[in-house]
């Protein structure tokens, strides 16, 4: 007789956390869904997943108690200023099998339980599938990769060009040049993506042109919020768009590597109030004429 799944561990009650611990409740699993401050115990068969934002997750599992080595599902879609890391990089010290959950989902959509495709990056065929069977619902279903940095790039760098592309809409330009943004966006995600060790191919699935497609047409994504409300020459929401610090650290990283990323650039320039909505596009409009396919290498 196989021993009881152990409990679904979620750390953060915001929308998604919170969104998760209902899909997860309504597949019948055991969930224990904690606040900030919380540090849960943990046993033998548990899952924890950090659905806190990027620059919260070291404090989260710093504060984790002794336990056995449990996967690690981890949630947010950033970079991190400090150290201009990734979700795997911040819990690289984490003992036990790690993942990345990324992809099209707005925690509104999975709260009511309609259809939600993701991606779960996990090293490692056995733990990989085992989390797939445990996580998968009903409504929440997830397609497995083994590409955790891809994975991870694509769910952050889409917010970048959600920004970009809220902006577009905000300030008037239409939705042709929002088209335009999230065609190039996309050119450069895998361009910086592959420079910084993701596969090609990753970037066409879920986690980048899905999670793209997703974030850049909707005014449910905090990131096209914050573009829009820049646009319009309004005051952001005060809520966490993820987008704001990973664009100053993808710039950096690109920088580092050579890669050119001009989208990227108007946005951190846009964001840190050197250039306008409309000197951004400006700018990206005056870049030498080049064919179509050499933005994709």
């Amino acid at each position: 007789m196989s021993a009881p799944a152990g409990v679904i561990h979620i750390l953060g009650a915001g929308a998604f956390g919170s969104a998760l611990a209902t899909t997860f409740r309504e597949g019948g699993a055991p969930v224990a869904l904690h606040g900030r401050g919380a540090a849960p115990e943990r046993a033998e068969g548990d899952i924890l997943l950090a659905a806190v934002p990027a620059g919260a997750t070291a404090g989260v599992l710093a504060a984790l108690p002794p336990g056995p080595p449990v996967p690690l599902v981890l949630c947010a879609k950033g970079l991190t200023p400090e150290g201009l890391a990734l979700q795997s990089q911040v819990a690289a010290g984490h003992a036990g099998p790690l993942a990345a959950l990324t992809g099209p989902g707005f925690a509104a959509d999975l709260a009511r339980g309609l259809p939600t495709a993701l991606t779960l990056a996990c090293a490692g065929t056995a733990a990989a599938q085992a989390l797939q069977r445990r996580l998968s619902t009903r409504a929440l279903r997830l397609y497995l990769t083994d590409d955790i940095i891809g994975a991870q790039l694509g769910g952050a760098l889409k917010n970048v060009f959600a920004i970009a592309c809220g902006a577009a809409i905000g300030a008037g330009l239409g939705d042709s040049a929002r088209a335009a943004l999230m065609t190039r966006g996309f050119a450069e995600m895998t361009r910086l993506g592959t420079a910084l060790g993701g596969r090609r191919e990753t970037f066409s699935g879920l986690s980048g042109l899905g999670d793209l497609s997703l974030t850049c047409n909707s005014p449910l994504s905090r990131n096209f919020a914050l573009g829009h409300a820049l646009g319009r020459g309004a005051a952001p929401d005060a809520v966490t768009q993820e987008g704001r610090p990973t664009a100053a650290a993808a710039l950096s990283l690109a920088r580092r590597g050579g890669v050119e990323v001009p989208i990227i650039t108007a946005v951190a320039q846009l964001l840190s109030r050197e250039i306008t909505v409309r000197e951004a596009m400006a700018q990206l409009l005056a870049r030498p004429l080049t064919t179509e396919s050499k933005g994709m290498t």
